[in-house]
């Protein structure tokens, strides 16, 4: 889904850049240039942001971080 339209960035592109490395929404702007316009799509980006780096399993360069439990 579109989240910013200005810039025709997608939801997908928001979490692959996430994948990879970007942890907050000015990482996120400097990489894709979401949130750099009007600005309305900031809050949905936050929502995307906030669910991946809350998600149970880490993701690093699009792959997921299992760890062990001992």
């Amino acid at each position: 889904m579109y989240v910013c339209l200005c810039k025709g960035i997608t939801d997908r592109q928001i979490k692959a850049a996430i994948d990879n490395g970007a942890s907050s929404i000015g990482q996120l702007r400097k990489a894709l240039g979401v949130a750099s316009q009007c600005g309305k799509c900031s809050s949905m980006t936050r929502e995307i942001l906030d669910e991946a780096l809350n998600s149970e399993a880490p993701m690093i360069n699009g792959l997921p971080q299992f760890y062990a439990v001992a």
